[in-house]
């Protein structure tokens, strides 16, 4: 109530289309990426690389994009969140459009440096841009909803590429998935400031926005200074464990459904949207849930843990995924799995904007996105190996199920007693 008695204070949702630009961006990063993975049982065809040949294309990307998660954050923290974020996609959709010149797998993999280099700012912006944008209370529902546009993006690539590769050639899925982009672009340069420079935003929604206790922090944060704290280590290994499990279904999963149950092009389109839609409600629905843990009176930290929690155990039956004969049994193993982990995503994502003041939080997303892409690379490039070894996906869904319990156990004992850090 207001001192007059005169009913509840409209806040406003200026912030919520801040969001939205998030979910979109987040959206087209993912379907840029997808297409590969997608189009790999086609161009595996046509362009004739072997298992290992693929996994050493899918590693130009991780490492590519390790280096620039690292770079991006501190390009972020030091320049702001709408430059970066500006530089990102343009960077990005060239990149996507440029795969229609590659023919060779050399020229793919040079193709898919380029994207990861430029994708890389995605994340870091967008956790940055939450962390300015919303109070603590609402940041894991509101990074819950931008991350599942990574999941929409999963979505939409198997329902729009096959039809642009049958009708136009696989070139032209590249380029026209790319140019999307420049679209968002525009949108984002006109809506978006700070809180505190947006003419837009009405006075209640702003002081909602900044109710957190005011932060102090020196203008310089300096990646060393960010490595001494055990919250930083602790974002770092839980990055690196579990990241490359979402590469792994990102990159390998249509080859899995090609080998084990012999999906064409065609075919692959609907297990694969039934799976990524299931990832969607996993995103917003776990970060719904430590969000209202929180506003229930549970400590941050503690709601954050039970989320990701119950997250790591719904991953563990994904294990028997390559085991399974029946596809659509399959595909609903692998669909909660997946689901499970963009819930663990978007609670990982905002323990450092729970933990590190706002100026250094571009820095603390990218040295963890940096750490979970050096995993990737390990993974991804292993699995060449495995696949072509062994003929078998058991070992590497053994891994997947695994990796969440071991990195959560981990990070509890590091954020033991842990408070926010002061810089």
């Amino acid at each position: 109530m207001t001192p007059t008695g005169e009913g509840p204070v409209k806040i406003g949702s200026y912030r919520w289309m801040i969001c939205a630009l998030l979910f979109f961006a987040t959206t087209i990063n993912y379907l840029d990426r997808n297409i590969l993975g997608l189009l790999a049982p086609t161009l595996q065809k046509e362009i004739g690389w072997t298992p290992i040949q693929y996994g050493y294309i899918t590693m130009a990307f991780q490492a590519a994009y390790a280096i620039g998660l690292a770079l991006f954050g501190w390009f972020i923290d030091r320049y702001g969140t709408k430059i970066g974020y500006s530089m990102s996609i343009i960077g990005w959709s060239f990149a996507a459009m440029g795969h229609a010149l590659a023919s060779t797998v050399f020229g793919f993999g040079v193709a898919r440096s380029l994207l990861g280099l430029s994708e890389s700012g995605n994340f870091p912006a967008a956790i940055k841009a939450t962390a300015e944008w919303f109070p603590k209370k609402e940041r894991a529902l509101a990074t819950g909803i931008f991350n599942s546009g990574a999941n929409i993006g999963a979505v939409v690539a198997p329902a729009v590429v096959p039809w642009l590769t049958v009708t136009y050639g696989w070139q032209a899925s590249f380029v026209f998935t790319g140019a999307v982009g420049f679209v968002w672009l525009v949108f984002w340069i006109i809506f978006y400031e700070k809180p505190e420079h947006a003419k837009k935003l009405k006075k209640e929604e702003l002081n909602y926005i900044l109710s957190d206790p005011i932060e102090q922090v020196s203008e310089k944060v300096k990646w060393v200074e960010l490595l001494k704290f055990r919250q930083t280590w602790a974002f770092v290994i839980g990055k690196f464990l579990t990241d490359p499990i979402w590469w792994f279904y990102l990159y390998w999963l249509a080859l899995f459904l090609n080998n084990n149950f012999g999906l064409t092009l065609t075919g692959l389109a609907l297990p694969l949207i039934v799976i990524y839609m299931m990832t969607s409600i996993g995103s917003i629905g776990f970060g719904y849930l430590s969000g209202a843990m929180i506003k229930r009176g549970m400590a941050v930290n503690k709601s954050r843990r039970l989320a990701m929690l119950i997250c790591a155990l719904l991953v563990v039956p994904v294990i028997t995924a390559a085991s399974v004969t029946d596809m659509w049994l399959a595909i609903m193993i692998i669909g909660v799995a997946a689901a499970a982990h963009q819930g663990w995503s978007a609670n990982i994502f905002t323990t450092a904007s729970d933990m590190f003041p706002k100026k250094a939080v571009g820095s603390v997303v990218g040295l963890g996105g940096f750490a979970g892409s050096v995993g990737g690379m390990i993974l991804l490039t292993s699995s060449g190996y495995i696949v072509e070894g062994t003929g078998s996906y058991i070992p590497l869904f053994i891994i997947c199920g695994s990796a969440y319990l071991l990195a959560l156990g981990i990070m509890t004992l590091l954020l033991r007693n842990a408070k926010p850090v002061e810089l």
